[in-house]
């Protein structure tokens, strides 16, 4: 099953190349992307991604954080009411 799936891949992605890549076609509604504009939204992509990353980890590394300090707090209180 596994190989019939890899070969249906192989000609899907043939096929796919062969209609995007065809010089011949001449349609004037295709636009065009230069090269350096393609790496440059790829490269804001990337940088806004890690921009996410960091601002979620500190969000959430600060809310960790305060909770900890809130149970120790809590618990020193509990502590001191025992005795």
């Amino acid at each position: 099953m596994s190989d019939n799936t890899a070969l249906l891949m192989v000609l899907f992605f043939c096929l796919c190349e062969k209609v995007v890549a065809d010089p011949g076609t001449n349609n004037p509604s295709c636009y065009r992307i230069e090269p350096g504009t393609m790496a440059g939204i790829i490269i804001a992509d990337v940088i806004l991604t890690i921009a996410i990353v960091i601002v979620t980890y500190h969000c959430a590394s600060r809310r960790r954080r305060r909770k900890e300090r809130a149970d120790k707090v809590y618990m020193n209180v509990r502590a001191n009411c025992k005795t």
